[in-house]
């Protein structure tokens, strides 16, 4: 029975040279470990040189501890000079203080006496000199200095080294300053004031009053607060590290006890840890390792159920190719030996195709949990595979052909897994299509969807059992072809993964004298990408 008419913008794939290659184990079992858009030498190189990155800052291990110790006692070392230095600067400003005090005062009581002194030379001498002795008189000789001159720089009293006041220091009756002065070698802190003194007949004129003292005693008694303030530091810091070294080693308990909480546990325990009594700093690295812990459970539990699945699906095949080769062994006639040994191909290539779609099964679960989605164009993946199962197609005269509407078919997705579900969709297609049949892949683009179809005009799926056949090795009964079970699971998965859906409806019309009915249409629904 003729096909039906194809649509004009159909593509035909009709290049029957290529012999219809089948897939090998060897080739599965690299497709489980390829990484597409990645040259080997490169994705070998930069895991080369991450791994030696990572092999360093193993080797550069420090521990928490030790690392919090650090952080606070080199701070610690940094400000305890610190602290001295403004620690002396503040005593020396406390122990001026007084000093500065007392010698404003002296100041003030000699310029009273040289305001009050007689106006003839030698008794305003020896009056000051008398006024100076009963001043300093309780003082240990040597240690202050004073002197009084008038506005020519006549010496009325005092010592005549005494330094003059800088240019800059002019003239103030109503007030006292202090300096730094060197006298003899030696450092002094003078205070100087200028006063109005009497001349004869009525005359006035201007007198500098300087009064200056050594700094011995102010650095004694600066030197005796540093020494009350520095040496209770040098009993406290010791003190105050080992309450560091304590506190930290009482704040670390509860990470020891985590730390002891998952030793104890068993190796294959992967419940999650209780973030019970953990720091609240901790907890978000709990949560993250329990996060771990439950993908590592899922990938046990994915790889327990891909062993379980391959060993019963397994054991059956394997064990009618033992029979059947046993079989073999036993004929003596040609003919029945070919039969036997045409049978057994059979069986191998079944068993071939079990252990593909296992493998594929595998290959899914592994790379759909880690792999990022990547903006691609559906058309040239649904292109590329359909040419791959052409020869295939011809060899059982089915009218198989690919058709799209030349619209952008933008989607976020992994180039393996789909091309994965195109195989598997195309391949469910072909094996199950009546010789003579047709089988059409079909691809559409509306404003927010890419819809991807593959429809026949198969037996068709009943509308009780659509939902069944996603589950693994569930088969159709009385279904014709020698499928296994697995290839729509796998598309169930990977659109899963992909963020699409999966319907099943009527495909195309029977062919006359098969009765009324319609094959089988899947639908593979992806979310647009806009931005591609």
């Amino acid at each position: 029975m003729n096909a039906p008419e194809p649509p004009p913008e159909r593509e035909r794939e009709a290049q029957p040279q290529e012999p219809e290659r089948l897939p090998t184990v060897f080739e599965d079992l690299l497709a489980t470990h390829e990484t597409p858009g990645r040259p080997v030498f490169a994705t070998g190189l930069r895991r080369s040189r991450a791994g030696r990155r990572a092999a360093n800052r193993a080797t550069e291990q420090r521990s928490l501890f030790g690392e919090i110790l650090d952080w606070m006692f080199a701070p610690l070392l940094l400000l305890w000079p610190l602290s001295i230095a403004v620690t002396f600067l503040v005593a020396r400003s406390l122990a001026d203080a007084p000093f500065d005090r007392s010698l404003h005062d002296r100041a003030i009581v000699l310029a009273q006496q040289v305001r009050s002194a007689p106006t003839t030379s030698a008794d305003r001498r020896e009056a000051l000199e008398r006024a100076a002795r009963e001043l300093f008189d309780l003082e240990a000789e040597g240690q202050y200095f004073y002197q009084v001159v008038d506005e020519g720089g006549v010496l009325l009293a005092g010592h005549r080294d005494f330094p003059r006041p800088r240019l800059f220091d002019f003239p103030d009756a109503s007030r006292v300053k202090l300096r730094n002065v060197t006298i003899r070698g030696n450092e002094l802190r003078a205070a100087y004031t200028y006063v109005t003194m009497q001349q004869g007949e009525g005359a006035e004129t201007q007198a500098l009053v300087q009064v200056a003292e050594t700094l011995e005693q102010r650095g004694i008694l600066a030197n005796e607060i540093i020494k009350g303030v520095i040496l209770p530091q040098f009993l406290i810091l010791p003190v105050a590290l080992g309450l560091v070294w304590f506190g930290l080693s009482r704040g670390l308990a509860p990470l020891k006890s985590l730390q002891a909480r998952i030793r104890a546990r068993r190796p294959d325990d992967l419940s999650p840890v209780d973030p019970h009594g953990a720091p609240e700093e901790i907890v978000p690295l709990v949560a993250a390792f329990n996060d771990l812990l439950a993908r590592q459970s899922q990938t046990l539990q994915t790889q327990r159920r891909f062993i379980a699945d391959a060993a019963h699906q397994m054991k059956t095949p394997l064990a009618g190719l033992r029979s059947q080769a046993e079989l073999a062994m036993r004929e003596s006639d040609p003919d029945q030996l070919r039969r036997s040994l045409q049978q057994l191909i059979r069986s191998a290539e079944r068993s071939a195709h079990l252990v593909s779609q296992l493998l594929a099964l595998a290959r899914m679960e592994n790379l759909g949990a880690s792999t990022p989605l990547e903006s691609l164009g559906l058309h040239p993946l649904v292109r590329t595979a359909a040419a791959d199962w052409t020869a295939f197609a011809m060899r059982r005269r089915i009218d198989f052909g690919v058709e799209n509407d030349d619209r952008p078919a933008p989607i976020a997705g992994h180039p393996l897994l789909l091309r994965e579900l195109i195989n598997n969709l195309i391949d469910n297609a072909l094996r199950y299509t009546p010789v003579g049949g047709v089988v059409t892949v079909r691809t559409r683009s509306t404003p927010d969807r890419v819809l991807l179809e593959v429809e026949d005009n198969g037996p068709g799926i009943p509308l009780s059992e659509r939902a069944l056949v996603f589950e693994r090795f569930y088969r159709i009964a009385d279904a014709p072809g020698e499928g296994s079970g697995l290839g729509l699971p796998i598309v169930s998965e990977i659109a899963e993964h992909h963020h699409a859906t999966v319907r099943i409806d009527d495909g195309l019309p029977w062919p006359a004298g098969r009765g009324s009915g319609h094959g089988t249409r899947v639908t593979v629904v992806f979310p647009k990408q806009q931005d591609l």
